[in-house]
C-alpha cells in the first residue's frame, strides 16, 4: 500500500508519522526570524517540507507539512508576487 496524504487520516496522520525529532531544523532568514523549516524524508519515499515556529525546547510546536507539489506551488506563487502586500 502506498502511504499518501489522502489516505490514513491525511496530513494529521502524516505529521505524526514523520520523524521530526531527527529533523535538521534551519531558521528562516533574516537572522532572528521566528520560523524554522526542515526537509523530512518519510518511508513512502517522499521528502516533505515542514515549517514550525521557533520556540524554546519543551514548548508545543505545531507544524505545517507540505508535499513536494504544494511546496513547488508555494514557491512559484512567491516568485510571481502572489503574496506581496498590495500597493496603496
Amino acid at each position: 500500500m502506498t502511504w499518501g496524504v489522502e489516505s490514513n487520516g491525511g496530513k494529521v496522520a502524516l505529521a505524526a508519522a514523520l520523524d521530526l525529532a531527527s529533523a535538521r531544523w534551519s531558521r528562516v532568514q533574516p537572522e532572528g526570524g521566528d520560523l524554522e523549516y526542515a526537509f523530512v524524508p518519510h518511508s513512502d519515499g517522499v521528502t516533505y517540507v515542514v515549517l514550525r515556529y521557533a520556540r524554546p525546547e519543551g514548548e508545543s510546536r505545531p507544524v505545517l507539512v507540505f508535499t513536494p507539489s504544494e511546496w513547488d506551488a508555494f514557491l512559484a506563487g512567491a516568485r510571481d508576487g502572489e503574496f506581496d502586500r498590495p500597493q496603496d
